[in-house]
Order: C-alpha cells, then structure tokens, then sequence
C-alpha cells in the first residue's frame, strides 16, 4: 500500500463501502448514493487500488468483506460518525447560546466595567464562558488583527479597514489628589499649578496618558515633559494607591475611583480648561464569524450601563 494513493481514498468512497455491506449489493448500494451501479462498481475499483488490496469479494453467494475490507470498513464507519458529530456540535453552537468569548480589554473596561457586564450576563445566558485578558489598547487592538482574541474593549476609536469599532461607553478623564490635599477644597487649579505638583504618570500605550497629553498639547501647547513626573505606572489601581500614599496627583477615569471617592479617600480636582471625555469601543474583525453566543453577549454590553 502506497501512503500517497493512501491519500486519494475520499469520504464518498468510504459511503459507497458502508453502502455496499449494510445493502448486500452493488445493486441496492447503487440507488441508495444515487449512482448507476458501474459507476460505483469503479469507484470501489479506485478505492481498492488506492487502498492497495482487495476489499470486497464478490461471488455467487453474495458480497463479503475481505479481512482488510473489515479493518476498512470499521474505520470508515468511524470517520463518518465523527463528520455527524462534528456537523451537529458546529449546529448546536449556531442554534444554541453556549459557547466561550475570548476578549482582550484595556484596564478601565477589564477592571471596573466587564466585570459588571458578566455579572448580568451570567444571570441571562449562564452557559457563556467569558475569559478576559487585559492589555493596553494597542495590545488590544494588535490582539485582535492576530486572532489572539476574539474581541476587545479599549478607550479610543481605531481608524483601521479590518476591524469594525462600535461606540459603546461614555467616560471622563479627572484631575485626582488626595483628599488631604489642599486642592481638594478649592475650585478649578491652573495648568500652571498642574505643572509644579508632584504628578504620577500611566504607562505609554495607555489611552488614559493619550487624552490627557492630547488636552495639554490643544489647550495649553505643552507636552508631557512639563510637568512633575514622579513615576510611572501600569495601572490604574497602583495609581491609585500612589495617590492615597501621597506621591502625587495624577489624571485617571471617573470608573476607576467611583468607589475611593465615595470613601472620601481621595478627591476630583477641575483643571481650567481642559475637560477630557472619551468613549470605549468594542472592536472585533469585519470577517470574524459571530455565533448565537457572541450576539446574546453583545445583547447584554450594549444594554449595559456601568455608572
């Protein structure tokens, strides 16, 4: 047996084999795949020669499998079952609502907004696993062009042909200081006061550091290296802790502190002229194929609203 003609044996012939031992004969096993009977007579001939044995004997008595005909046969059974199964597991996927979601998501959804979003969905649609990775927005975006995720959720629009990009959340960007701090009792403070503070700076990548420099490039026409920076960080949550330590001030997203500020742990500070809002956006691929499970998902993020 050559495994390059191994090779050629095709699905349709393993059926014409099934057919021929479940009927009996070449006959009835013709009418039942719709072929005339010397038609199927060859295409078991090619099956044969592909195979490199025989695999049925045809005699006066009838038709009967040759001991390499039986081995043949009972794994040809076995690749169709498997076709059936997975023909009716893609089916169930389309029609039922189970399934994993695989996202990657910035840190201000991943942290303080999906987390919300998959209590809701857990009630609704408990047999959608969602698994979460938590990346800046480039990563995120880069993630989904590489199919390393499905889907993803990150705090600036892309401008780019493959991805589709859905505007989603509403989100501030605020000047924070502990509450100790005197500012905390003042009104709006001067970029100029700003620039003299001890200030604590997010990672590059971070969309939370692009608004912020874009506003003081727009209003003010200085950059990021004006100001105080004492450190950078990765997240918002160590920024935070940063803040309530007494390190600096810094700018972070109204969802990150909802919590620190109810507590009266630290305190929303205006800059004088320089408002900074934003969206989040869901982003996936323009050819990414959507099951059931990812519509029930996207169902639940669009009615969500975090604050």
């Amino acid at each position: 047996m050559s495994s390059d003609t191994f090779k050629d044996i095709t699905i349709q012939q393993m059926e014409m084999l099934i057919s021929i031992v479940e009927t009996g004969s070449f006959t009835r096993a013709a009418g039942r795949v719709f072929l005339t009977q010397p038609t199927l007579t060859k295409q078991i001939k090619n099956l044969e020669e592909s195979v490199g044995t025989r695999l049925v004997n045809r005699g006066s008595g009838g038709i009967t499998l040759t001991p390499e005909g039986q081995i043949f046969y009972h794994y040809a059974k076995r690749v169709i079952r498997l076709r059936e199964d997975t023909r009716e597991k893609l089916g169930n996927l389309r029609e039922n609502e189970s399934g994993h979601i695989y996202i990657s998501a910035s840190t201000i959804p991943a942290t303080y907004i999906l987390p919300r979003v998959l209590s809701r969905m857990k009630t609704t649609y408990p047999d959608v696993r969602v698994h979460i990775q938590m990346n800046d927005s480039e990563e995120t975006r880069q993630m989904i062009l590489n199919d390393q995720a499905e889907m993803g959720f990150i705090g600036k629009e892309v401008l780019d042909k493959k991805l589709i990009a859905e505007r989603l959340w509403k989100d501030s960007i605020v000047l924070v200081v502990p509450s100790h701090h005197p500012w905390a009792k003042t009104g709006d403070i001067p970029v100029k006061s700003l620039m003299k503070e001890p200030f604590i700076l997010r990672e590059r990548g971070s969309a939370t550091r692009d608004f912020f420099e874009d506003c003081l490039l727009k209003n003010y026409h200085i950059g990021l290296s004006s100001l105080n920076v004492v450190c950078e960080m990765g997240s918002s949550e160590a920024v935070k802790e940063a803040i309530m330590a007494g390190l600096g001030v810094s700018v972070l997203s109204i969802y990150a502190i909802e919590r620190e500020v109810e507590k009266d742990l630290i305190a929303i500070v205006p800059i004088k002229g320089c408002t900074i809002e934003r969206f989040f956006y869901l982003i996936y691929k323009k050819n990414f194929p959507l099951m059931n499970y990812h519509h029930r998902f996207l169902e639940v993020v669009r009615k969500s609203e975090p604050l």
